[in-house]
C-alpha cells in the first residue's frame, strides 16, 4: 500500500492522507507512546505507573473496538470504544500527536467510533474527562456529547445515539 502524503493546503486533513483502522499488536508501542505523551500534555507530568492498561492494550482491550489513524506508517491519533453492556459504550483513550491536534483527525476517529456504536446497536455512549481540560470537554460537545454530571474534579459526558 503507497504511503499516505500529508496536504499542505490549509489545517484539515483530508481522508486520503492517513489510514483509518482497527489496532494491530505490532502498533502496541507506537499507540502507549501517544497516549503517554498526551497525558503528559495534559498533565504536565507523568505516571505511567497509572496506566497499566497501556502494557498490553490487545489484552486490555480485547473486547473493544480500538481504532487508529496512520500517516506515512506513524500513529498518530488513537481511539477506543469499550461495550460496558446494557447497549452502553465507553470511550477510552482518545489521543492525537501533540502537533497535529486540531486538523480533525480526532473527530474522524471520534466520528467512526459513534458510527461503529450504531451499527452495533448501541444505544448511549459515555465518557469520562477531567474538569480542568475545557478544550477536551469543548470536542466532545462539538460532537454532540451533553453534560451528565461532575464528581471529583473529573466530567461525565454521554451521548444518545
Amino acid at each position: 500500500m503507497p504511503e499516505p502524503e500529508m496536504e499542505d493546503t490549509g489545517r484539515a486533513f483530508a481522508p486520503e492522507t492517513y489510514v483509518l483502522r482497527r489496532f494491530r499488536a505490532q502498533d502496541q508501542g507506537a499507540v502507549k507512546m501517544l497516549i503517554l505523551e498526551g497525558l503528559e500534555d495534559h498533565w504536565g507530568f507523568l505516571d505511567s505507573s497509572l496506566n497499566p492498561d497501556l502494557e498490553d492494550i490487545s489484552v486490555s482491550y480485547a473486547s473493544a473496538y480500538f481504532l487508529v489513524a496512520a500517516m506515512a506508517d506513524q500513529i498518530v491519533a488513537c481511539g477506543a470504544l469499550l461495550p460496558l453492556g446494557n447497549a452502553c459504550g465507553q470511550i477510552v483513550r482518545m489521543s492525537v500527536k501533540r502537533d497535529l491536534r486540531g486538523r480533525g483527525l480526532g473527530g474522524r476517529v471520534l466520528e467512526n467510533l459513534i458510527a461503529y456504536a450504531r451499527e452495533t446497536g448501541l444505544r448511549e455512549i459515555i465518557l469520562e474527562t477531567t474538569a480542568a481540560w475545557k478544550q477536551v470537554i469543548a470536542f466532545y460537545q462539538a460532537h454532540g456529547f451533553q453534560l451528565s454530571h461532575e464528581l471529583d474534579g473529573d466530567v461525565y459526558l454521554r451521548l444518545l445515539l
